[in-house]
């Protein structure tokens, strides 16, 4: 499984604005603050919304400390999707949120 730290991504975003973000938090989690630009599907519904993604593009996993989100990349890896997740989660972010 491919990892980011939140600093890597930080500095990925202050290049890029095009990244494909997906926070896999509950709906409530989200609300307190999420990384601008991230489209939120909470792990639960990952299997049922992968039709949404794109086998063609990147994505990077977010969730509140590494662990839903690594298994997010996990699931999505097996069906052959490029995902990258972001180790330690919002826990480590120190950049914007919203």
């Amino acid at each position: 499984m491919k990892e980011m730290t939140a600093k890597d991504l930080e500095l990925l975003l202050n290049e890029k604005s095009d990244l494909n973000l997906i926070d896999v938090r509950e709906v409530d989690e989200v609300k307190t603050g999420k990384i601008p630009g991230t489209v939120n599907m909470p792990l639960g519904l990952i299997e049922f919304r992968m039709n949404e993604l794109d086998k063609s593009k990147e994505y990077i996993m977010v969730c509140r400390s590494g662990g839903r989100s690594g298994r997010a990349t996990e699931l999505l890896e097996s069906y052959g999707y490029k995902v990258i997740n972001m180790a330690g989660g919002m826990l480590s972010w120190e950049g914007k949120v919203e």
